[in-house]
Order: structure tokens, then C-alpha cells, then sequence
């Protein structure tokens, strides 16, 4: 069976090909350039270019039979500065995807969201909680909230299966500019402190898996949440300086001084047009403690969590390999 999969050159994007091909299926990419279409040829995938809102080159890449188109590019930016690209992707890109997808007669559409969907509660999330990230003041909350509306509204329709998955913190190998930057600042010796949130950290290749389940399995209209074991920021920062054979830090960086500052280089941003390296949408999601029931995941995909020792472990170990971490 034909599939596609947008976002395949990214962290998640790249397991997902990798489990579809090894789940047997004719795997084509749909990517932002062509220098990533070559690549993704060289290696026998077939391959399209074209932006997220762009109909028609989405309509091509689909013009063959296509069993399941995967939604997994996304943007991610906690920066201000991004919010009119970043809703033109998650937003106008969901539109436009489902649009082709519907109008090209794909059965099964798969949607990678994720947990800020539900904005940020005091409660461990479940399905059922009521998702709010479409009041929030942080665009990718919003965006993600309101792309997932438009999923809804497309299942509702009926042309269309879907299928919403919403992970967690996503750690593992093959990550280079994700959770990688906070193991590359620990081993160089560099990370001023922790903050002071916690999180629920999922393995991109559970992740992955689950998202071929979601395709395969009889669950269409249903959502589910991917989370894993859930730690203090602090005690993450512990965990991979004590694999790494770094010092970690003795206490959490207070909250208060984590703002403050995000609004100093925030207000310097407005002036430089540069993205700051720290935003106040940045510091208030690490300000949050984020806590995920997996059970419905675990009992209809056979999610499985992967213990965060051994995660930060396996990454560790693939970003030595790399070559990118001075420690041995």
C-alpha cells in the first residue's frame, strides 16, 4: 500500500518512514526542498516537493493511489516573531492538506498534533480533557488546537478517516536540534541551570510505531496521547549529565528569573528582528509541569514507554556516534 508522509526529513518524520518501509509499505515523502526530495531519492524513496499550502503540488504527490497520508511537518518556533509563518504551516498547512487528501480519495489520514493542543492545565491529561490551546496566548498552542479543530471537522464530513496523535516531550537517537541542544550544552559544560517545569519525555521510535498503528488499526475518530515517564526538568538534566560524566546543577532556576530575562531579550528581539535565544512562550512551557495518561494509547496501539534512563542513554549514544559529544 502507497503512503505519504510530510515532515519526513525530520526527527520524527525520518522514524516514521523508516518503520513504514520495514512495515512494508510503498513510502513517498512529501518535503519543503529539493535538496531534501534528492536525498530521500538516493535512498529509494520517492519523493515531491512543495510547501504545506500548496494545493496543487500536494494534489500531484497524491495523484497515485494513496492509502495514508501522514501530517507530521509542523513548526515549532516559541518565538513571536514566527507567528505568521508558523500559523501558515500548522494552520493553513493542515487546511490544505486535508483539502487534497479528500479531494484525492486518501482513506486514512493521520495527524501528528501534540500534547500543547490542550494548552497548559494542572492535571494529568487524558483524552478526555477539554482542549484549550486555542485560547492561549502562545501561537503554537493555538495553532495546534486549531489545526486539530479542522481535523475534526474533516472526519465529521465523512470523505475521510482520521486519526489525531498527540506526543509528549519526544526524545531519542537521531535527534540533532531538538531535546539534542539540551545534551550538547551539558556536555560542553554550558547550560546555565535547569528550569524549574517538569515533562513527560515519549522514545521517537515508540512514537513512531504508534503512528503506524494509528494507520493500521481499526481506530479511526479517536485521538490518543503519547507521553512517558514523567520527571522534573531538573532531574532530566541530572539523568544526562550523570551519563555523560558532567556536573549537574544543584537546584532548578527560579521562575521569576527565568521571565525576567525573557522579556529583556524579548524586547531586544523587537528591535534586532533576530530570534533571542530564550522566549517568554519558551519559559513559560519549561515553567510547566506536564503530566500524560498513555493508557488508551498503550491498550489500542501497543504504545510502550521506555524508561528515561535508557532514552537519554540511546541518545546519548547515537549523538556519540555522531561525533558530536566531547565527553567519552
Amino acid at each position: 500500500m502507497r503512503v505519504l508522509v510530510t515532515g519526513a526529513t525530520g526527527f520524527l518524520g525520518g522514524h516514521l518512514l523508516d518503520a513504514l518501509r520495514a512495515e512494508g509499505a510503498q513510502v513517498a515523502a512529501y518535503v519543503r526542498s529539493a535538496d531534501a526530495a534528492q536525498r530521500l531519492r538516493a535512498a529509494g524513496v520517492e519523493a515531491f516537493v512543495g510547501a504545506l499550502d500548496d494545493g496543487e503540488a500536494l494534489r500531484t504527490a497524491l495523484s497515485a493511489p494513496t492509502d495514508a497520508l501522514f501530517l507530521v511537518a509542523a513548526d515549532t518556533s516559541p518565538w513571536r516573531g514566527h507567528a505568521e509563518r508558523q500559523t501558515r504551516t500548522n494552520v493553513d498547512g493542515t487546511r490544505a492538506v486535508l483539502a487534497a487528501a479528500e479531494a484525492t480519495g486518501v482513506r486514512r489520514f493521520v495527524h501528528t498534533s501534540s500534547v500543547s493542543a490542550y494548552g497548559r492545565q494542572d492535571c494529568v491529561l487524558t483524552e478526555d480533557t477539554p482542549r484549550l490551546g486555542a485560547q492561549s496566548w502562545i501561537n503554537y498552542e493555538r495553532t495546534k488546537a486549531i489545526a486539530e479543530e479542522l481535523v475534526d471537522e474533516a472526519s465529521t464530513r465523512g470523505r475521510i478517516e482520521t486519526v489525531i496523535l498527540n506526543p509528549a516531550h519526544i526524545l531519542g537517537p537521531d535527534d540533532r536540534h531538538n531535546w539534542a541542544r539540551l545534551f550538547l550544552l551539558i556536555d560542553q559544560g554550558k547550560l546555565p541551570g535547569a528550569p524549574p517545569g517538569s515533562g513527560t519525555f515519549a522514545d521517537v521510535r515508540e512514537v513512531a510505531l504508534a503512528h503506524v498503528a494509528a494507520w493500521r488499526r481499526p481506530v479511526a475518530g479517536k485521538r490518543f496521547l503519547l507521553g512517558g515517564e514523567h520527571a522534573p526538568f531538573l532531574e532530566l538534566v541530572r539523568v544526562i549529565a550523570g551519563t555523560l560524566g558532567r556536573k549537574a546543577p544543584a537546584q532548578a532556576l527560579p521562575a521569576a528569573l527565568l521571565r525576567a530575562h525573557a522579556r529583556m531579550l524579548d524586547l531586544i528581539a523587537a528591535i534586532t528582528r533576530r530570534e533571542p535565544s530564550l522566549t517568554p512562550q519558551a519559559v513559560a512551557l519549561t515553567c510547566y509541569h506536564l503530566r500524560v495518561d498513555s493508557a488508551r494509547a498503550m491498550r489500542e496501539l501497543d504504545y510502550r514507554i521506555t524508561p528515561l534512563a535508557r532514552l537519554v542513554a540511546d541518545t546519548c549514544d547515537w549523538l556519540r556516534a555522531q561525533g558530536l559529544l566531547q565527553a567519552r
